[in-house]
């Protein structure tokens, strides 16, 4: 068999391969997160999020929205360092991420069981 011919039913092979993988996962949603930061703010995004009477105060003074913290959870960074740590009600987690006007901000969140209580917000320099 000649080379053309074997490259021929390789690609003939990957094609319908590639079909049935995406009729079996194509309407499914599916997602990875294998990295820790992922894994972490995937966790705390599926939960719903109560704000401390601190954390409220903290917003207006530092002219922080709601749509700011969903942007933190979504494209920030844990500090691993400093995160991870047993409270009362969950495990603290320090997530650093950037406004609207692209000053960073560091959010405090206790991660429960159930739901997701912020802490606090710092603005960094």
């Amino acid at each position: 068999m000649k080379f053309y011919q074997r490259l021929a039913y390789y690609l003939f092979g990957c094609t319908i391969g590639a079909i049935f993988v995406y009729y079996m996962i194509g309407g499914k949603d599916v997602g990875c997160s294998y990295f820790p930061n992922a894994r972490v703010l995937k966790d705390i995004r599926r939960k719903p999020a109560v704000y401390s009477d601190s954390a409220r105060m903290l917003m207006q003074v530092l002219k922080i929205d709601t749509a700011d913290v969903r942007k933190i959870m979504t494209y920030g960074d844990v500090d691993f360092g400093r995160s991870n740590k047993p409270t009362q009600g969950g495990k603290l987690y320090i997530v650093e991420g950037r406004n609207k006007q692209n000053e960073p901000i560091e959010v405090a969140v206790v991660n429960g069981s159930e739901k997701v209580l912020i802490k606090s917000f710092t603005k960094l320099k």
